[in-house]
């Protein structure tokens, strides 16, 4: 199984190397593999695990939230049905966001068309 440093691991996923030592600390990595001098290994897997970390943050997802999903994907197939239960409470909430997102957007393009029509209106036609 490939092995990954802190630093290819972060360039990987995107996350700064502090953000992996937080995630961690904070048990949303499972016990990372260490060298003999204390440094973090990440194998595929972990990358991978990252690699959902990296859309839950992005989309918003609260770090208690985050930390509840890691807890139940430890838990193994016994938690499915909860595991489900809190990426489905998400994604609902992403669709809001989206919801509002779409909203100012078309209040933004109302407004480029505004200007657009004042700014026709005061340059002479040649």
């Amino acid at each position: 199984m490939q092995r990954y440093s802190p630093s290819q691991a972060a360039e990987m996923t995107g996350f700064s190397l502090d953000t992996l030592r937080y995630y961690d600390k904070i048990g949303l990595l499972d016990e990372l593999a260490r060298t003999p001098g204390g440094q973090r290994i990440f194998t595929e897997d972990d990358v991978a695990w990252l690699g959902i970390l990296r859309c839950l943050r992005d989309t918003g997802m609260p770090i208690a939230q985050m930390q509840r999903y890691a807890d139940l994907a430890r838990a193994g197939d016994e938690s499915l049905a909860e595991r489900i239960a809190l990426l489905e409470e998400h994604d609902r909430a992403v669709e809001d966001q989206i919801a509002r997102l779409r909203a100012q957007q078309s209040h933004i393009r109302h407004k480029v068309t505004f200007y657009r029509s004042e700014l026709a209106a005061r340059t002479p036609a040649s």
